[in-house]
């Protein structure tokens, strides 16, 4: 059998550090992860008119996270808290793949900001900023490394994200500020933390679509790995 081809989605970023011009940016342990599963990781410059040349090419979608936030706009907010950041030619490019992937029955994973993405493109609405809009709130934006647990998140049973991970619950570690609010219609919530936070959605409808709101790529657990691992299942 050969490898699935899996796609990740690109970071943008602007002149300064690695370049006097803009540039693209991917943590190594995202690939790295992919391939471990067993996969052929490619990586998605932001061209929305190649969408469907890349979906042509490719068997599964992984939307990654990134320091910036959907614009509240493309979730019907008429306000925009001072802490959202936006990269609108990223989010518009991941909204048109997103929709495709899902469109044409690929496996699709949602990582951290990838997961909010998944959820806006299907309807849904985020949290725009967690610590005003959660009572008593974890530290989501864990203070300690992202290669160790920030906090626990209970695992609904009988779900896909259950199916995979064979646990009631995980440890995960946690750098957003920014969460699902209303699921998208037909998705529904697989993994939650104790002060409510959704932390994992995923559409039955599909063949392969789930959202986590952590980051399995550092494989912090055996279920970080997975996840990763029925991924690339999925899309072969």
């Amino acid at each position: 059998m050969p490898q699935p081809v899996i796609a990740l989605t690109l970071d943008y970023e602007q002149p300064g550090g690695y370049s006097k011009l803009p540039w693209y940016a991917l943590r190594e342990n995202y690939c790295a992860a992919v391939v471990r599963a067993g996969g052929l990781p490619i990586l998605l410059p932001h061209e929305p008119d190649q969408v469907a040349a890349y979906l042509a090419r490719i068997d599964g979608l992984v939307v990654t996270g990134g320091a910036f936030d959907v614009d509240p706009a493309l979730f019907g907010a008429t306000t925009r808290h001072a802490a959202v950041t936006t990269k609108d030619r990223r989010t518009q490019f991941e909204l048109s793949i997103t929709r495709a992937a899902l469109t044409a029955d690929k496996p699709v994973l949602g990582i951290c900001g990838g997961q909010q993405l998944l959820n806006v493109a299907l309807g849904g609405t985020l949290i725009q900023h967690i610590p005003d809009e959660v009572p008593d709130a974890l530290a989501h934006e864990q203070p300690n490394p992202r290669t160790e647990p920030g906090h626990t998140v209970a695992v609904a049973p009988g779900t896909l994200l259950h199916r995979i991970t064979g646990t009631a619950e995980l440890s995960v570690n946690s750098a957003h500020h920014q969460a699902v609010k209303d699921v998208a219609p037909g998705m529904i919530v697989d993994a939650i933390a104790s002060d409510g936070v959704i932390e994992g959605i995923e559409d039955p409808r599909h063949r392969f679509c789930l959202g986590v709101q952590w980051h399995p790529e550092y494989a912090i657990s055996r279920g970080d790995e997975a996840i990763f691992a029925a991924f690339v299942a999925a899309c072969g």
